[in-house]
This record gives C-alpha cells, structure tokens and sequence, in this order.
C-alpha cells in the first residue's frame, strides 16, 4: 500500500511525511506505566492513541516492533531525584515486598487495556529485568565524559553537555528559563549543576530494591531505564518515540541527552506525544478531586458521573479528539459518546440484514469515501475526521435499510469491508453490546413486537407508539422495515 502519512514531530514542531529509518521495517517506543498504583485515565489516553498507530502502521504494512516498558524500579517522588522511592513507599504503605507491588498493578494495568481492547505491545521489557544495561550505558556516558560520581551516586552532567549540544531542543525551551525555575544548590547536594540528574542512585540502608555497581549498591535512576531499553531493542536510532506530553520536558529531554552522550546520536526520528485530559474543563488531578480511575469511569462509582460506561463507548469517546488535542471529560460528552458509539454498532448490524438488488445505480460513491478515510488517517492519524466520514456511511446504511436508498452487491461488499477495515481494525473498536448476555430477551422482544404489530392491525396507534416510546426509554430501539420489525439496544 502506498505511505502517503504524515505526522507531527514534536522535535521540530512541524509535520512531516513518515519515512521510517529501515523501510518497511518501524521502531516504535513508547514509555509505559510506573507500576506502583492503578492506571488512571491520562496513561490509558496516551495507550489507547498508540493502539491506534500502532493499528494503522501495521495496516499499511509496516513491520512494526513497538516496545513499552514498565518501569518498577528508580522512580522518586520528585523528576529531581528527590523524594522517597514509589515502589517502597506504596510497599510500607501496604505491608508488601516491593514486587508484589509491581505484580498486583502491572496485572492490572494489563487487565484495563484489555478491556480498552487495545493490542500488546512486540516487546515490554522492565527496568528491573534490564539493570545491566542501564550500568553499562552509564559507564559508556562517564567514559565519554558526560557524568560524574559524587558518593556513590553518578549524575549527568548538563553544563557538560550544553557545550556542544541542545539540551533544550525537544520543547524549545531557553536554558536560562530552566535554570531560574529550578532551586539553587544547598551546601550538601551532591550534584554539580542544577540542572545534573541522576543516572545511578547509592541506596539508603533501608531502601529494599538495591543492585551491586562499580559505584555503590544502588539502583537507576528513572530516565536511564527508557534510554538503556530503547537502545537495546530497537538500536541506537529508531523511528517514533511516544508518551504523554507531560513528558516532554525532563523525562524525554533527558533521554535524549543520555543517549546523545552515549551512542552519539539523537535515539528517535520522530517523537508524538498525547495531549492532557481535564473534566468539565479543568485539567483532571488527584490533588483537585476531580480524577477517576478506569474502572470508576466503567461503573459509574464517582461523585462526578451519572453513570457508568463500557470500555468501547470510551474507547470511542477517545477516539473522538485528536490525540494532540485536550480531552475534556464531562456527563454530556460521555453520554453523546456512548450514544454514538451505539448507532455506528447498530448500522453495522444491519449489513448483514440488507438485500442487495442486482443491476441498480447506486447514489453512494463507497471508493470516494474510502480515500477520504485514509486521507483522515494519512493526516497525522486524524480519528475525529475519519468518524465523521463514517458516519456519512451509517446514514447510507440506514437509509438502505429503509429502503429509501438503493445498493447493489458490489456496493454493499464495500461497505462491508470499509467498515471492518476502519471500524474494527484501525479504530479497534468492537461490539461489546453482542457480547453481552440476553439470555431470552429476543424471545421476550419477538412477543413484544407481535402485540404492537397486533395494535397496528387494530389502528390502535395510540398503544402502538406507547410500545415504541416506552421501549426507547428503556434502551431498545425498534425498527420496522419491509421485512418485519428489528430490535437493537441503543
């Protein structure tokens, strides 16, 4: 298939066409969770949009090995090595090992994106599983002379660096500006710049997760884990790496100055990052009270929703934005979703129940609406213009249904295959309304409609619409056709 997709380089604030490094073969990271508590709503945005990339690369034909770490070790409170360790502060907290920690969320991290129906990632190595990789890049760093030791813990050196290279060139950011937001330097802090961050961390006698080092008993620091398994699975420069946008500014540009010092060259070709999401709004945080955790968002056991939604009407809900764009979550925006998501799910069900007629001209150009899909796609993934296009094949299906328009086999193949294609295989989305259990609702629905149509005989309208209404409230939707009367949920 021919690559006409273009995307957004963060790097240089421009798209541009993708030429991947070692066409057809693709190199995607994309920086995975801290396993230390469930998964909230911001990283699964973040892996739902690479889902969908890493869907359409593969669609195009690419061979794309995507690798997503889990960090579960060498995260500190604070993104300057400051703070107590994540792992072991959730492990008292809890009175576990450390590792039972990691197990009981990366367990149910896998759990939720299952449900979000997103595809695993090629490789999803750990940072605990790579801590001779990470001593190795560092000694090649200190060896180039871009870190130092100071007590057992080796920093980075920034002023170092800035020398002969851009530590800034990820966000555009002035050096100057960074510098007068960050402290100043107390009497006994370790690091020489203030900028310096930590590669290798000495541990604390009590600090439980702990490897053996040429510079101290220690563990990694939290950046050097991404740069030591990028490097190792997809070489020392790769196509696309990935991640929230809250990344940008010191974990991305941090593995960039690792790397650079380290391989001597910039690790990633282009580099995507996803937008924040805010509820009503404002931007969505533990500390303002308005964060919800997947599962809450699927029951509805939150102050702040109505009620509860299934993992495809959010995935769908998702899809909607942009993934360079803000996410607002709200009741209306959900239930407008939701209902959305239903109607594109109802007009696929009804391809199977149309007939076709043979030889008839058909006011529905489905190759004109299949370029526009892929035009959508092929801009910088754009999920909104291609559900719009959609939807425009929904209103033709519809009205197929109906009989108010007319199809043909050829036609209706199309559509058929249109749909898998974007629908299923691209948006991954699937219909969760057919997997859940009716047990005898149809033969419940079948008697349903043989009364109404019983009303219908007796010009008893008045029952007849009741029957309808009151079934709509409810959330089944009645359709009549030529053939008889069809039911869906809605």
């Amino acid at each position: 298939m021919e690559n006409n997709l273009v995307l957004y380089n963060t790097l240089t604030r421009t798209k541009e066409k993708f030429e991947p490094l070692n066409a057809p073969f693709v190199g995607m990271y994309v920086c995975g969770p801290t396993v230390y508590s469930d998964v909230h709503l911001g990283n699964c945005r973040t892996f739902v949009s690479f889902d969908l990339i890493f869907r359409y690369l593969l669609h195009l034909g690419f061979k794309v090995r995507y690798v997503r770490n889990i960090t579960d070790a060498g995260h500190l409170e604070g993104d300057r090595d400051e703070g107590d360790d994540k792992f072991a502060k959730k492990a008292k907290l809890e009175q576990l090992e450390p590792m039972e920690i990691v197990q009981k969320y990366t367990l149910g991290f896998h759990d939720v994106l299952r449900l979000f129906n997103t595809l695993p990632p090629s490789i999803e190595p750990t940072a605990t599983g790579h801590i001779s990789e990470q001593i190795e890049m560092v000694k090649q760093i200190i060896d180039n002379g871009f870190a130092y030791e100071a007590n057992g813990t080796v920093y980075f050196d920034v002023e170092k660096y800035v020398q002969n290279h851009d530590y800034t060139i990820l966000t555009n950011r002035k050096l100057e500006d960074l510098l007068n937001n960050t402290r100043e330097l107390g009497g006994q802090d370790e690091k020489r710049g203030r900028l310096d961050f930590a590669l290798w961390i000495k541990a604390k006698p009590e600090h439980i997760m702990r490897w053996p080092a040429p510079w101290s008993v220690g563990f990694p620091g939290w950046h050097i884990e991404c740069s030591a398994m990028s490097s190792k699975y997809l070489g020392a420069q790769f196509d696309i790496h990935g991640g929230g946008m809250d990344l940008a500014a010191t974990h991305h540009t941090n593995e960039i100055a690792q790397s650079e010092a380290c391989n001597h060259v910039h690790p990633a070709k282009y580099w995507m990052h996803t937008n924040m999401l805010t509820v009503n709004g404002a931007r969505m945080s533990k500390s303002a009270g308005n964060g919800f955790l997947p599962h809450e968002l699927f029951t509805g056991e939150h102050a702040l929703l109505d009620r509860g939604y299934s993992p495809m009407s959010v995935r769908f809900f998702m899809m909607q934005a942009h993934y360079r764009s803000t996410l607002d979550f709200s009741n209306e925006a959900l239930e407008a979703a939701d209902k959305g998501y239903k109607r594109l799910m109802s007009a696929i069900a009804l391809l199977d129940k149309i007939k076709a007629a043979d030889g008839v001209a058909v006011d529905f150009d489905s190759k004109a609406v299949e370029a526009r899909c892929y035009a959508a796609m092929n801009d910088d993934f754009n999920s909104p213009v291609l559900i719009a296009e959609l939807f425009e094949v929904v209103r033709f299906i519809n009205a197929a249904y109906d009989g108010k328009a007319k199809i043909n086999e050829e036609t209706l193949a199309a559509v058929k295959s249109l749909m898998q294609v974007f629908v299923y295989d691209i948006l991954g989305l699937k219909d969760d309304l057919l997997a859940q259990d009716t047990g005898n609702m149809d033969e419940l629905m079948q008697i349903i409609i043989k009364i109404r149509n019983e009303a219908k005989a007796n010009k008893d309208f008045t029952t007849s619409d009741r029957i309808r209404e009151d079934l709509n409230a409810a959330g089944i939707q009645l359709k009549d056709s030529k053939d008889g009367t069809l039911w869906n949920k809605i």
